[in-house]
């Protein structure tokens, strides 16, 4: 007898087809912004050899931009209104436009001749091309992180009942590939060409991640009519979707998440800022060459890609979510510590690096599964919003402090020193986080994949 199904996401290959499409255009704004993060010694190389004659501290800057008006004119919080709001179709375009929109500026900002002008507001002094590059890396930052929320819940919604941890942790992988391509190939490109050309290159990445999404529009407004066909069904989507202030505070009374939020922030202070820096460090205190520097950098992320799959799995049949949340965040403080330490060569930053890897897959891999198990599916929108919101805040300062420390201090010690108390404090908040677990029963140490 034939099988009939009811919604398109019951259908395995539809979901995962579903899988794939959003994920490249997340996988595509990953790329991009760290497209920029190998070229720091272009950037900062003078005019006359290809440069634009930036400091440490105005890369810096432009580091942590991204954040800028998701943390200060709090559109991060909005845009989790407007996901819960007006849906994800519609949040899921406005996000990507805002990507290639700002990617625009950024692009604008190279390659534009602004004749030494330079930009001056509240005490801050930036040239003229870096204060561009700026406000085209926060209006490209407000549309990042609505996708990635976007997609979040684009998951949620196709893998509820299905293989939700695993479809989390290969989206999340072919995230870290668009990071490890751009942290590769960015410099290498910009060398043989021009400083521009890694940004054009991203700028088409874009468009093609935009024309993904409207794939997955027609996908997802086809589910609708499936739910549609069935009362009950349709009744429990309006019921997860639809929004209400009220889950705000649901989220908010909920130690749960903010152990989550606080671990977030410190967790991924730790790593994103890390790695915008790491190609500079590789060169400066290891000796790498700078046309191989970006190869030792997406280490990291490479090993990402098949490592988070893999211990998404271990969480989904084993459990023991908390036990891998701590051991990632112990691994990314002692690769930080390593790399304070007066240790040179490019064996001690391979063996360095590969650790972080290992460290960045676990985390994240048993941290994004738990938050269904804290947070009741209605609010996950509004929950996902307010935890990337609050994150911001670290890779907004962050980046600024360790610029600066660079410039005092070009050892890099200091800089390290800051990213490895840092995880360190991740990891004290992960081992709250299995106290409470244990007297709230959240489950976070069972296996998802539950058995009769």
């Amino acid at each position: 007898m034939e099988r009939i199904y009811r919604r398109l996401n019951d259908r395995p290959a539809a979901r995962w087809t579903v899988l794939f499409i959003v994920a490249t255009a997340m996988m595509m704004g990953y790329f991009v912004n760290d497209v920029m993060s190998p070229l720091e010694t272009l950037l900062e190389a003078p005019p006359s050899e290809g440069g634009l004659g930036w400091t440490p501290a105005d890369y810096g800057f432009f580091s942590g931009a991204s954040g800028l008006i998701n943390v200060f004119l709090l559109m991060l919080f909005f845009s989790g209104l407007i996901l819960d709001k007006m849906g994800i179709r519609f949040t899921g375009r406005l996000s990507c436009s805002l990507m290639l929109a700002g990617t625009l500026l950024k692009l604008f900002a190279v390659t534009h001749d602004f004749g030494g002008a330079r930009f001056a507001l509240l005490g801050l002094e930036l040239p003229m091309s870096a204060a561009m590059a700026s406000l085209g890396f926060a209006v490209f930052g407000v549309g990042y992180e609505m996708t990635g929320i976007t997609v979040s819940k684009a998951m949620v919604r196709w893998f509820t009942g299905h293989e939700l941890a695993m479809a989390m942790g290969l989206q999340l992988a072919m995230a870290r590939l668009g990071t490890a391509a751009a942290l590769s190939i960015s410099a290498p490109i910009a060398r043989r060409f021009s400083l521009s050309t890694p940004l054009l290159l991203a700028v088409a990445l874009l468009c093609i991640g935009l024309l993904a999404f409207l794939v997955f529009c027609v996908m997802d407004r086809r589910l609708d009519k499936d739910t549609a066909t069935a009362d009950s069904s349709a009744q429990g989507q309006s019921t997860d979707e639809e929004f209400r202030w009220s889950d705000i505070g649901i989220t908010l009374r909920s130690p749960g998440f903010w152990l989550i939020t606080l671990f977030c922030v410190l967790f991924y202070s730790a790593v994103s800022p890390f790695l915008k820096f790491s190609t500079r460090l590789m060169v400066m205190k290891y000796g790498v060459d700078a046309d191989v520097a970006g190869f030792f950098s997406s280490i990291a992320p490479f090993g990402t890609i098949l490592l988070t799959p893999l211990f998404g799995l271990v969480y989904d049949r084993l459990g023991r979510g908390v036990t891998l949340i701590i051991t990632g965040a112990l691994l990314l403080t002692a690769v930080h510590f390593g790399f304070a330490l007066p240790l040179h060569g490019a064996d001690v930053a391979i063996v360095l690096m590969v650790v972080l890897s290992i460290g960045y897959s676990l985390a994240p891999a048993a941290l994004w599964p738990c938050v269904p198990k804290i947070i009741p599916l209605k609010c996950l929108g509004t929950a996902y919003s307010m935890i990337f919101f609050i994150q911001n805040f670290g890779r907004t300062v962050i980046p600024t402090l360790v610029g600066r420390a660079n410039e005092s201090d070009p050892s890099y010690t200091t800089s390290m020193l800051i990213f490895g108390f840092t995880a360190l404090g991740a990891a004290l908040v992960a081992v709250v986080m299995l106290v409470v677990d244990r007297r709230k029963g959240y489950g976070l140490q069972k296996p998802n994949i539950q058995r009769p």
